[in-house]
């Protein structure tokens, strides 16, 4: 079963333009940026939710397994300083992450297996 089906993902319009370039790059796979990319709803800028992932969102998740909370903030690949908790969209991880609430459960694939993630927090981009 995979739990994200039951979660709609939403995007707004300029975090869709910005991610376009960068659809062909992850697999086709149902678990690839492509694939909730795919499904995602598009919303304007001005009506997403502030507690909704974004670009430049941090995000505090904690896996199900292990009680491990983590911090991180979710960039366009150039962006990505993993000193500084800044993290691809096209890593497992935030490909799973990007458009789904705080408070949401997320299912994703990532190098050490199948993994259950609950979203604790998010603070929306600095403007």
């Amino acid at each position: 079963m995979n739990l994200n089906e039951n979660n709609p993902v939403i995007i707004t319009q300029e975090d869709y333009n910005l991610l376009k370039p960068y659809f062909s790059k992850s697999s086709g796979n149902e678990m690839s940026l492509s694939a909730e990319l795919s499904r995602a709803m598009i919303i304007k800028d001005d009506a997403f939710p502030p507690h909704a992932i974004r670009l430049n969102s941090r995000v505090w998740i904690t896996e199900a397994s292990t009680g491990e909370t983590t911090e991180l903030t979710i960039v366009l690949p150039q962006h990505a300083d993993i000193k500084a908790k800044k993290i691809s969209v096209l890593t497992p991880i935030a490909a799973a992450l990007i458009g789904f609430r705080k408070g949401e459960t997320v299912q994703w694939k990532v190098p050490a297996g199948l993994k259950v993630f609950k979203i604790t927090d998010v603070k929306p981009p600095q403007a």
